[in-house]
């Protein structure tokens, strides 16, 4: 099955009850295979507001990437995601990072996702449980993005394997 990269995050609420609700509700369209671990961010876009919960999950899946994509928005308001400003605060968001070594540019959907070098809550997360990873555009390694990118990140909790 293919492999895919899949950031979470959370700041409004009981944010780790948001992303464990989402985790379980995943595993009806595959399987999680390993969870980075849950580090507490600055917000990004819009810094006036609460601290985030992010994260990435490995998960395999028969999902091409746009239906995970419609599976991800439609989870996101089964978990209880209200509609708020852009990087506003938000209960749960669920974000494609990559998707095996697909290139997909579609005004809904850029894989691989079209801040996943500028975000230290997207890069340094998913390096934790892949650290091989190439990108599929630049073909260069995204650990040697790491290294110019500032780590803000702040360890939360560890979730037990799948």
């Amino acid at each position: 099955m293919p492999v895919c990269y899949i950031a979470f995050g959370s700041n409004v609420g009981d944010r780790l009850a948001y992303i464990l609700k989402a985790l379980e509700l995943l595993k009806e369209y595959g399987k999680i295979e390993k969870v980075s671990t849950i580090y507490e961010s600055k917000p990004w876009g819009v810094e006036e507001q609460a601290p985030f919960l992010n994260g990435v999950f490995e998960f395999t899946t028969e999902l091409d990437p746009i239906r995970l994509l419609f599976v991800l928005k439609d989870l996101e308001k089964r978990v209880g995601r209200k509609p708020r400003q852009r990087w506003g605060p938000r209960e749960i968001d669920l974000d494609i990072l990559l998707y095996e070594n697909h290139i997909v540019m579609l005004s809904f959907l850029r894989v691989p996702h079209l801040y996943l070098t500028d975000r230290d809550f997207f890069l340094f997360p998913l390096l934790e449980i892949a650290p091989n990873l190439i990108h599929p555009i630049t073909k260069a390694p995204l650990s040697e993005k790491a290294q110019s990118l500032e780590n803000r990140l702040k360890p939360f909790a560890c979730l037990l394997p799948p």
